[in-house]
């Protein structure tokens, strides 16, 4: 018999990137008691990884729960960039409702449109929380009406229409149900989720029935399986069997050995849970998302929606540079193979495949900063390798015809620059969708584009703006192939022999170009030092010295002023690598080199 558990609430906070949700969560769990009052808590609590904290961006779903009034409420805080979508999609499986936060002077952007289609999909009722109410360019007004437009545009049943709308200053601790009552705490907020949002509805003396939602992993206990239990009881030393709505064949029986449930931060150790409860289980190798446990009595798997494909992918192979395994501690092709075959166990949108040599693996992963992220983790691990530029995965069609990603692309710029970027997408096969005029004199375009058009695009995207535009982007099907596109208009600097960069080299070859690097640098024959003014790649000697006479003395040199070098981040790398040159990777340096350093058989291989 279905009951409902009233002592339990669900809940995800979904949101377009930097609105605050992390934020949110800090709020919440500051104000349900969680620490201590004289306790020191970093801002952002839950991106708790490194990379999280630096870029200020949420990259896996993480799970919380608070509790106020006798409720304990679960609290799972989202990702919101396009490329960590997967994460989204999923765990609204877990949850019986969603607040859906929105900056009150951006209003709805395109990830908002992304979330709330998938939470409506789902029938999830929605909090919608008018985020920043703060800032003194807020319109809150506006903004609700550009939300409930959302919502018709995305087919909303009455109900869901119906939602409650709280306002708030996460930053600020502060939650009203009207705009100009008078805040004093998050309390708004948490009666609205209490009476709002359903309480989770199982049957206890039902057989056990967990969905695995996401998978975390620990090096001392191995793959962690979260979940919420759907049917049933879970104890510990429970027999179990484990099986999959998309593969029939698995069935695999298993021993629960360990059981916890969160509260606050931490995850805590239980012996038994029930229906509503979401719960982490350790203790299981093979387990995968997706994957029901169920008792053995009667198993079956409760369906869930297949993971979002791979759009985009890169070889990563191991380095063999003149320089290579001077920095790194990992170097070889079975430390690679590890490494990237072990990021499997907690990234289901990623993909690795061996290719036909041992040297070079093929990645992919659901967009550009979704495999940077990986390349910077491994790089601060101690791993020294070398990546291929980033290609888009074709398909083809029953005709055999050839298909590529798309995406629409929704650029906000300051009315100045529309002619440049309209002219600059259209170069790389992007079709002009619609012009509307955004808030704060920006207009807002609206693109469909090949994946492919936007690889190595949003550094000069961001040159053209002067800073000042914003790029959101989401993957919109296949469809046929575009024809060519030119990516890069300039040539490589490249440098002629092996050495170390001296002034008066460089100082010759600045002339040529933008340099990359400055005096004194390690570099070798084939590695790429600059870019040119023109198409064509130019190779230039830059450890050549001054020859000394009579008539020229060495101090001459302090004479040459060389301009600042252009010192490349890893996004900046990727994206200015081209199709036959390779970024070298190791935790202290980021390279750009030739695939073919040999000059005599680069230029062969290029008359081919």
């Amino acid at each position: 018999m279905k009951t409902q558990r009233e002592d339990i609430r669900n809940i995800a906070i979904i949101a377009h990137v930097d609105h605050g949700k992390t934020t949110l969560v800090d709020a919440l769990l500051k104000q349900s008691g969680v620490f201590r009052a004289n306790q020191e808590v970093a801002e952002r609590v839950m991106d708790s990884n490194d990379i999280e904290r630096e870029r200020g961006i949420t990259i896996l779903s993480k799970n919380t729960a608070v509790y106020y009034k006798d409720t304990k409420i679960n609290i799972i805080d989202t990702p919101g960039h396009a490329d960590f979508g997967g994460e989204v999609e999923r765990v609204l499986k877990m949850v019986n409702g969603v607040v859906l936060v929105v900056d009150s002077f951006e209003g709805a952007m395109p990830q908002t449109k992304f979330v709330l289609r998938k939470a409506l999909e789902l029938n999830l009722p929605v909090i919608v929380c008018i985020n920043k109410i703060d800032r003194p360019e807020a319109r809150p007004t506006e903004v609700i009406d550009e939300i409930l437009e959302l919502f018709l545009e995305l087919d909303a049943s009455e109900e869901q229409l119906d939602c409650p709308f709280v306002y708030a200053s996460a930053k600020a601790g502060h939650a009203v149900l009207e705009l100009g009552d008078e805040p004093e705490n998050m309390i708004p907020l948490f009666e609205t989720i209490l009476s709002y949002i359903p309480a989770p509805i199982g049957d206890p003396e039902a057989p056990t029935q967990v969905l695995i939602s996401t998978i975390d992993y620990n090096e001392y206990i191995g793959r962690i399986g979260v979940g919420k239990i759907d049917n049933g009881t879970l104890k510990i030393n429970q027999e179990t069997v484990l099986v999959n709505a998309h593969d029939p064949e698995k069935f695999k029986k298993v021993k629960i050995s360990k059981l916890y449930e969160f509260d606050g931060l931490n995850r805590v150790e239980v012996n038994e849970a029930t229906i509503g409860s979401i719960v982490a289980i350790s203790g299981i190798e093979d387990i995968h998302i997706g994957d029901t446990i169920c008792s053995t009595e009667n198993p079956q798997a409760i369906p869930f929606q297949k993971i979002s494909e791979p759009t985009i992918s890169m070889q990563f192979m191991v380095n063999d540079s003149p320089l290579a395994g001077q920095e790194g501690k990992f170097v070889t092709s079975r430390h690679l193979r590890d490494r990237l075959f072990r990021e499997l166990n907690t990234d289901v949108s990623i993909r690795i495949e061996e290719t036909d040599t041992t040297e070079s693996f093929k990645v992919s992963g659901r967009g550009e900063l979704h495999l940077s992220v990986l390349i910077e983790n491994m790089r601060r691990e101690g791993f020294e390798f070398a990546v291929s530029k980033a290609e888009v995965l074709y398909k083809q069609d029953k005709n055999g015809k050839l298909l590529e990603p798309m995406e629409i692309a929704y650029v906000d710029v300051p009315e100045e620059f529309t002619g440049t970027i309209i002219e600059k997408l259209s170069g790389r096969k992007g079709e002009l969708r619609g012009m509307s005029s955004a808030n704060g004199g920006y207009q807002r375009l609206e693109f469909s584009i090949p994946a492919r058009g936007l690889i190595g695009y949003r550094g000069e995207f961001m040159t053209d703006t002067k800073g000042t535009g914003i790029i959101n982007t989401i993957f919109d099907g296949y469809s046929p192939y575009k024809g060519d596109i030119q990516y890069r208009k300039q040539g490589s600097l490249i440098a002629f022999e092996t050495g170390e960069s001296i002034t008066y080299g460089l100082y010759n070859a600045q002339e040529r170009g933008t340099l990359f690097i400055g005096a004194g640098e390690k570099v070798y024959a084939g590695m790429v030092i600059g870019q040119t003014g023109k198409a064509e790649d130019i190779e230039v000697n830059i450890c050549k010295k001054k020859q000394l006479t009579n008539t020229r003395s060495s101090g001459a040199d302090d004479a040459l002023k060389l301009s600042p070098p252009r010192i490349l981040s890893l996004e900046q790398a990727l994206e200015f690598i081209d199709t036959n040159e390779l970024l070298e990777i190791t935790p202290k340096s980021l390279r750009i080199r030739k695939k073919i350093l040999d000059p005599t058989l680069r230029k062969r291989a290029e008359r081919k």
